[in-house]
């Protein structure tokens, strides 16, 4: 009988023993792994788009891009761009054109961003603020800036044509749709010299979804009849809330912007 005792009171030893460092992995695990918070929500119910955003770190910078190899450390394969898309007569027409064409040298912001992210422009961080009515998209850049309303209200047509287009936003479930139109024909899509110019039928569309309290989700997708062969479908672009809570203004001042317009060839669109 003492035998029998003393063999299932070892065997208990044993279990709890054998516990233990189950129990002490799964208490590391839980310590080495952040817990991820949802997304904010205001008090009309949809996600909180408010915060500074960027890609981690600045340009160049530790922390930013994020992921950029492949397998085995390989290159990932070069994504579509905007001009990659031109109708031959674009094609032709992009050949005429160099750095000294690009607006942004002269303080002209772009039409999208250099960047992939539209709010960025030139950049790499940029602003949210959110209200019941509005989301306003704030960029260091030219210290410019987009009020998008979401009150099903209409483009506006009692407006010029701007750099940055006529936006109205709607949300589609937890994902705030951003809709522009009537664009200027002076501007590129990016900036630093990438030849990216389009027409005045420029139609873009973004697409933000808040994933969680610290990650912001973009996809765009732009068209532009008169200049693609197609739409440009935009890669997704995942961004991190920045550990500050408000952007700088980077200034920019040129006193030539005329001569420029003046020297820059002009596009003859849809017209080889």
């Amino acid at each position: 009988m003492k035998h029998s005792m003393m063999t299932a009171a070892m065997a208990g030893t044993l279990v709890w023993f054998a516990a233990v460092p189950l129990r002490l992995a799964a208490q590391t695990a839980s310590a080495e792994t952040p817990t991820v918070k949802p997304a904010p929500r205001l008090p009309d119910g949809h996600p909180d788009l408010s915060g500074v955003w960027w890609r981690g770190g600045d340009i160049g910078g530790r922390g930013f891009g994020g992921p950029a190899r492949g397998a085995q450390g390989a290159a990932p394969e070069r994504p579509t761009t905007f001009a990659d898309l031109y109708q031959p007569w674009a094609v032709a027409h992009a050949k005429k054109l160099a750095d000294k064409n690009d607006p942004t040298v002269h303080c002209i912001p772009t039409a999208f961003g250099t960047l992939n992210v539209g709010m960025f422009d030139v950049g790499a961080v940029a602003q949210i603020v959110q209200t019941p009515k509005f989301v306003v998209l704030l960029t260091e850049t030219y210290h410019g800036f987009q009020i998008i309303p979401f009150d099903g209200r209409p483009h506006r047509d009692d407006v010029p044509p701007s750099y940055r287009g006529d936006a109205v936003g709607r949300w589609d479930g937890d994902t705030f749709v951003v809709d522009k139109k009537n664009f200027t024909d002076d501007t590129w899509i990016s900036a630093e010299g990438r030849v990216s110019f389009h027409s005045d039928a420029l139609h873009i569309v973004e697409r933000y979804r808040r994933v969680d309290a610290k990650t912001l989700e973009i996809d765009a997708t732009l068209e532009d009849p008169k200049v693609l062969t197609k739409p440009w479908i935009v890669p997704k672009q995942t961004l991190q809330l920045a550990p500050f809570d408000q952007i700088i203004q980077l200034a920019c001042s040129d006193d030539d912007i005329r001569s420029f317009k003046d020297a820059a060839p002009q596009a003859s669109y849809g017209k080889n």
